[in-house]
């Protein structure tokens, strides 16, 4: 039986004047992720808010009692974002420093396993604003940036999980990971669309798109599909058949949708164990990235072969 990665993304930065059903106070947010945990994803990745703007704010402050409420009741790889940038809503460009001063000290404290360390800048225009004749915006992700979220990966043993809007986030990620030994291995997350104008709509052919260059640029290293403004359950099927992990939850799905990530979670392990797949536990990716790690030589492993 394959062991698929099931991850939630609870919110999203997108407040609820664009998505209502998202978690925004503490207090949902934990119980998001315990329900989520629980109903059989192994991996939770949220933002935090500053609960009097209803904005999202990056602070250790916010962001260690989350990881801490969840951890307290479930085991799950829990993980925080980092300042979106470029939108009105989302918040401006800071330094690199700054932009991933809260996953350094939650790295520092045994707070981050996993860390949102992104390759590359990305179009986020949406096709209903092209419509309208209005202006997107560009998620703007220096290479200094990158570099700097990489150093803390090194430093702390922070996973990096890449999110792969265009081919060349994968290329520069993947020569980053050789350059950088000591980071662990990447999980690719080859992020689809319906709503935004980047990268590939959610289809096979797409998908395998993106796998044949993994498997150029690093191959061995572990991926999901996942996207944003975006219906993924028809890429479930394929990326289990294809070795390949899931994500999920209300900050992927479309602007608007009435659902929770709770029955979102049990609906894509519904699907993972249809197409031959079962739900990982949060010790079994653990376990898994190890071995991958070690297979790979990659943050501080050595090889069989080396």
């Amino acid at each position: 039986m394959k062991k698929i990665w099931i991850e939630c993304a609870l919110n999203g930065a997108w407040t609820r004047e664009r998505q209502p059903a998202i978690p925004v106070a503490r207090a949902e947010i934990i119980a998001d992720g315990i329900a989520a945990a629980r109903a059989g994803a192994a991996i939770i990745h949220l933002h935090a808010y500053d609960e009097t703007t209803g904005r999202q704010k990056d602070d250790y402050d916010l962001y260690a009692p989350l990881i801490e409420g969840i951890r307290a009741r479930v085991d799950a790889i829990v993980y925080p974002t980092l300042p979106i940038t470029g939108s009105g809503y989302a918040g401006e460009l800071r330094p690199a420093k700054e932009r991933y001063a809260h996953l350094d000290r939650l790295a520092r404290n045994g707070l981050a396993e996993w860390g949102v360390i992104d390759p590359g800048s990305a179009v986020f225009t949406r096709f209903d604003e092209v419509a309208r004749g209005q202006a997107g915006y560009t998620y703007y992700n220096p290479d200094d940036h990158f570099l700097e979220g990489m150093r803390i990966g090194a430093q702390y043993g922070v996973r990096p999980s890449y999110a792969v809007y265009e081919a060349g986030c994968l290329r520069l990620g993947a020569a980053a990971a050789r350059a950088m030994p000591r980071v662990p291995t990447p999980v690719y997350r080859f992020m689809f669309a319906d709503e935004f104008c980047f990268g590939f709509p959610p289809r096979p052919a797409y998908l395998d798109a993106h796998l044949q260059l993994l498997a150029e640029s690093d191959p061995g290293a572990p991926w999901m599909v996942a996207g944003l403004g975006v219906d993924i359950r028809p890429l479930i099927a394929p990326a289990v058949a294809r070795g390949g992990h899931i994500r999920i939850g209300l900050e992927d799905r479309p602007w608007g949708v009435e659902e929770t990530n709770r029955g979102l979670v049990e609906e894509a392990a519904r699907l993972v164990r249809a197409a031959g797949g079962e739900p990982a536990t949060a010790a079994e990716v653990r376990a898994a990235c190890a071995q991958i790690d070690a297979a790979l030589g990659r943050g501080g492993a050595l090889s069989p072969t080396h």
